[in-house]
């Protein structure tokens, strides 16, 4: 299907470009609201909460007074648990590796030698006994007294071949056991007992000095495979947790500080550390860093949040706010984290701004919680399947029961959650699992109402059009549509169609269904002010612009948007719905009158066309240009009375084609395939309403009753006609 030039085609495929300048005010804005977020955000992380109840207490310190717990914490205790491992590594005995006989024989090797020195100094025969004392004295490694060199001096040529034979016996004995460097005394005073008591006590004292000289140690220790084991044993220690009851006394007055008791004061948010720049530097470049990629997604995203002002603000403002609730709610507690309405925020941004910032503030909220416990993957997985399920699964935000439905998926998707890290740990705890999934209900059902309260107090405070206002506008008892009913009837039910048409439509492109329904209410309201100007309203058959030249009439026609804008703005309509008012027509052209100027000043070029056209803007939205799309069609097939689907499907094609034509979407961003859609759903819809009927015969009256009855006429072809007819 063609609806125009090629270059039309290309505009409703990319959308509308920004204006000259349009670009800059929206990074200075990002900018400024980013540096705002990261200010406040920064302040709330480094805070210390609650502020009254800190003290500022170190080890070594005296405790001025009575310090009780005010409330019930269990955690893991970081002191005792490196303790207990300290305690297991403690416990690891050395080890060291089994006796190496390369020791024992280089030391058997070493006494043969000791002994044959021995011999030769004996056998010396040109040296005094004082020589060979002293030669005796100087053998290295194997110390010998003058006593025990005097004995072997004395020793008969037998008794030295006894007392040589024995020390290698003893030695090698000796040196097959297990020898440490800790146990060489304890092992020489075993030498005597070893020794043979065949032998003198001279021989024996020798035997004992040459042993005890020539013992080495033969097991050394082991570090590696030492502090492996010890490794091992201190990892084996599990975590202990410590449990400090509501009330609990933690410090006494006049008690020392020890790291226990300031480890207690921490678990419990009650001491009060000193803030240093690290943490403050810390805490910014986090929050710098998730604010530059959100930032950077929804200007790539959403670049229309930061179109407004007050969109801008309602998005730091609730970002930050939700930051200050974290920091109170997150660290330091157990339960609390669970009840932490992350969802509540993801959908209020849904809601109220886009689904996909809504998506953007659940990330950025679970990175921040994140931060505050401390990198706990069970609570991030937590929030944030409730922080992203909540705007994704809210479709019809014009139904209350579609937000309370948001709250039991939440309950639910954080109940499997908690399951999900909770039952493979082996850990039933069955009481803290049931709290738990209490707090899992009591977040779903605390985020949803949170949102429907929140919506109603910042709708107008921001100026953002909420889905609550949306159905207070909605509401036939509104004093304007009121209006509309009473005193332009027919411009009512043109608008009640408009409606239906708009709302099938936007739900066929995924555009916001309820705000195209809304604003298709309001986009006549103008015509109240002088409702027998339009002919929806001429039901006497008068046309009161027979009696006016076109120019006059174009005028009047096209007040119909002023006024509107004068009575929206003087009811407080949102902006949103404002934007209908003119946009519905866009600068389209006042055709008839138009063509009735042209025909009677003798040409075109003698008219101004200006003065024929409506003064815009054309459509911004989706929404506003299904209105306008909505409007030509449902008036053309009104006029036309097609008899066939194919004549509907014609005259809207030929609408769409025109408004494309005439450049009324280029500053929208429908798309080819969004055309298509809308053309399929204003035919679906327009050929339910405008489809032709039977024409029924007239009832016969008493004297025609009396009558005979006529044969029946044949009916086929009534059916034929009704099949072609589509009825």
């Amino acid at each position: 299907m063609r609806w125009g030039l090629a270059k039309r085609r290309e505009t409703a495929r990319r959308g509308p470009r920004p204006a000259r300048g349009a670009g800059w005010s929206r990074v200075l804005r990002a900018v400024l609201f980013g540096l705002l977020f990261v200010a406040f955000s920064t302040g709330a992380l480094v805070m210390r909460f609650p502020p009254g109840e800190q003290v500022t207490l170190s080890v070594g310190d005296v405790s001025p007074t009575d310090i009780r717990s005010p409330r019930q914490r269990t955690f893991i205790s970081e002191v005792l648990t490196r303790r207990a491992r300290a305690e297991a590594e403690a416990s690891v005995p050395d080890v060291y590796d089994p006796p190496e006989k390369r020791v024992a024989r280089q030391q058997i090797a070493r006494a043969q030698e000791v002994l044959a020195y021995i011999d030769a100094v004996r056998r010396d025969p040109l040296a005094t006994d004082q020589e060979r004392i002293a030669y005796l004295k100087a053998i290295a490694d194997v110390p010998l007294d003058d006593d025990v060199a005097a004995k072997v001096l004395s020793l008969s040529e037998a008794a030295w071949q006894q007392v040589s034979e024995e020390v290698l016996r003893v030695l090698d004995l000796v040196m097959r056991e297990e020898i440490r460097e800790t146990w060489l005394e304890d092992k020489r005073r075993t030498v005597p007992a070893r020794v043979s008591l065949a032998l003198d006590e001279t021989q024996t004292d020798v035997v004992v000095a040459l042993v005890r000289g020539l013992m080495r140690p033969n097991s050394f220790y082991n570090a590696a495979k030492t502090a492996e084991l010890r490794r091992q044993k201190a990892e084996s220690v599990e975590p202990v947790s410590r449990t400090i009851e509501a009330g609990e006394v933690i410090l006494r007055a006049g008690d020392i500080v020890d790291e226990l008791d300031v480890e207690a004061l921490d678990a419990l948010g009650l001491r009060e550390s000193e803030l240093n720049w690290q943490e403050v530097a810390r805490a910014a470049a986090f929050l710098a860093l998730i604010t530059f990629v959100a930032w950077l997604y929804l200007g790539r995203m959403v670049p229309q949040v930061w179109d407004s002002l007050p969109q801008a603000a309602l998005l730091t403002v609730l970002l930050v706010a939700f930051v200050f609730l974290a920091k109170v709610m997150v660290p330091g507690h157990v339960v609390l984290p669970y009840v932490f309405p992350l969802a509540g925020l993801s959908l209020l941004l849904g809601s109220m701004l886009h689904v996909q910032v809504g998506v953007t503030g659940a990330l950025m909220l679970t990175l921040v919680a994140g931060y505050l416990a401390q990198g706990s993957l069970e609570v991030m997985v937590y929030l944030l399947t409730g922080g992203l399920l909540a705007p994704l699964s809210l479709r019809r935000m014009g139904r209350l029961n579609s937000f309370l439905w948001v709250g039991v998926y939440v309950a639910l998707a954080e109940g499997l959650a908690i399951l999900a890290f909770r039952l493979p740990s082996g850990n039933y705890d069955w009481l803290g699992l049931v709290t738990l999934l209490s707090a899992g209900v009591a977040n779903g059902a605390l985020s949803s109402s949170l949102t429907l309260l929140a919506m109603f107090l910042l709708g107008s405070l921001f100026q953002v059009t909420t889905p609550l206002r949306l159905m207070e506008l909605a509401r036939p008892t509104h004093p304007l549509l009121n209006q509309l009913l009473m005193k332009a009837p027919g411009t009512y039910n043109h608008t009640l169609l408009i409606s239906n048409l708009a709302e099938q439509a936007a739900e066929a492109i995924g555009a916001d269904a309820q705000l195209a329904r809304v604003g298709a209410y309001y986009h006549d309201i103008g015509k109240t002010l002088r409702p027998y100007f339009y002919v929806d309203n001429q039901f006497d058959g008068a046309n009161v612009h027979e009696q006016l030249d076109p120019q006059t009439s174009a005028q009047i026609v096209i007040s119909h948007v002023t006024d509107g804008l004068e009575l929206g703005r003087k009811y407080r309509l949102p902006k949103r719905v404002l934007a209908f008012i003119p946009e519905h027509h866009g600068t389209m052209l006042v055709r008839y009158f138009y063509n009735q100027a042209c025909e009677e000043a003798g040409g075109c070029e003698n008219v101004d066309e200006s003065l024929f056209r409506y003064p815009g803007p054309k459509p911004q939205s989706k929404e506003t240009a299904i209105v306008m799309l909505a409007d030509g069609c449902e008036a053309l097939v009104r006029s036309e009375h097609p008899t066939t689907p194919e004549e509907v499907d014609a005259l809207v094609q030929r609408i769409l084609r025109e408004r494309v034509e005439d450049g009324q979407l280029d500053e929208c961003d429908l798309t080819m395939k969004d055309l298509d859609q809308i053309r399929r759903a204003f035919v679906g819809v327009l050929q339910g309403i405008y489809h032709p009927r039977i024409r029924y015969p007239k009832m016969p009256g008493p004297a025609e009753r009396a009558k005979p009855l006529a044969p029946a006429p044949r009916r086929e072809p009534l059916v034929q006609e009704e099949g072609h007819r589509g009825e």
